[in-house]
Parts: structure tokens; C-alpha cells; sequence
């Protein structure tokens, strides 16, 4: 979009993704989930408090339990527990406009199922992947599965090319 300063035509420039932001009812029950799947430790882990964070957000003196995780291929998933009184779920159904999914590739779609299972994720199809049988993305294994807060967390098997 561009601003008064723009010349007409002009577009935003983006360099490359620096994090993918999730909002969370308790950021105990979010790590433990993406600490165990992914393996590792969060990156950093800290009460965020400071006054420019109500000028960003819009919440006057806003706090917020934050952690960084860092996500295969460098991508940074920032946890977000806001400490707010009015905090509602969003409902988890895909359709539902304003659901985002956080899609992640992986070798062996099936063992990543049964990991993200094991590390309570709840299945959305109880068979596990399901092959594509069309499209750009043939002969991928995919799965979706539901995790802390509802987010839904998508396992992508590519296609094997010959």
C-alpha cells in the first residue's frame, strides 16, 4: 500500500519473513507443546512490558508473557499470553474468516502426524495424512491437526519428483 510520501505505483518491499506472531491463552502450554515437537528449547522467554508496546498494540499499559521458538528453516513463531481480562478464543473451525494455519514441510508426513499426536496435538482426520490426488501438489501427504488454542498446525509431505 502506498502512503502520501509514495510516488503512484509504488509498492511495499519485503525482504523476508522475520516472524509469524500466534496469540496464546497460556504460554506454559504452548511451549510445552512446540518445545517437545520441535525439540528444543525456546529461543528467549520474557515478560513484555514496555511502555512503546500500547502505542504498537493499542492496549494501554498492555503486558505480555512473550517467547521466541524458533521454527525448521530459521523462522521465528513468537508466543504471545496477553495478561488481559477480556480475552476470548476464536473458534477453531478452518472456514471461520480470520483462521490462519502455520504450515510446516516435513519428510515423512505419517511420523510427523504421530509426533505432533504424541505431543498432544488433536488430529482433524483420525486416519492421519491424506494424499493429494490432483493439483499443482500431487502425490503430497498432508494432515491438519489442531493444537494449543485451537490453532491449527499443518503437516506437508511434498510430492516425490523424479
Amino acid at each position: 500500500m502506498a502512503n502520501a510520501t509514495s510516488p503512484p505505483g509504488a509498492v511495499a518491499t519485503a525482504s523476508a519473513v522475520h516472524h509469524v506472531g500466534m496469540s496464546v491463552a497460556s504460554i506454559d502450554d504452548a511451549l510445552a507443546f512446540w518445545e517437545r515437537f520441535l525439540g528444543g528449547p525456546a529461543l528467549w522467554r520474557e515478560l513484555l512490558n514496555r511502555p512503546y508496546l500500547s502505542k504498537i498494540i493499542g492496549i494501554p499499559g498492555v503486558s505480555i508473557k512473550g517467547a521466541f521458538v524458533e521454527l525448521p528453516g530459521g523462522v521465528i513463531l513468537e508466543l504471545l499470553d496477553y495478561e488481559a481480562p477480556e480475552k476470548h478464543s476464536n473458534p477453531e473451525t478452518t472456514a471461520n474468516p480470520g483462521n490462519i494455519h502455520l504450515c510446516l514441510a516435513v519428510e515423512d508426513a505419517a511420523v510427523a502426524w504421530k509426533h505432533a499426536v504424541d505431543c498432544g496435538a488433536k488430529p482433524v482426520s483420525r486416519e492421519g495424512p491424506v494424499e493429494v490426488d490432483g493439483g499443482p501438489n500431487a502425490g503430497a501427504r498432508v494432515a491438519y491437526l489442531r493444537i494449543h488454542d485451537g490453532i491449527t498446525l499443518e503437516l506437508f509431505q511434498p510430492p516425490a519428483r523424479v
